[in-house]
């Protein structure tokens, strides 16, 4: 199974992944980049500047 947020990364449009990938559909890139931008998610925390 090819690595969708690479081949996005890579300027691919969701017709040229599903042209090449015909087993995958549009929700399964779509799930794909929600998952990638849940897993790179981080808690930011407040900065504190010392004075």
């Amino acid at each position: 199974m090819p690595n969708v947020v690479r081949l996005v990364a890579a300027d691919w449009t969701s017709d040229q992944i599903l042209a090449e990938f015909p087993d995958l559909e549009r929700e399964d890139i779509r799930q794909a980049l929600l998952y990638a931008a849940d897993s790179a998610e981080v808690a930011l925390l407040p900065r504190h500047d010392s004075a």
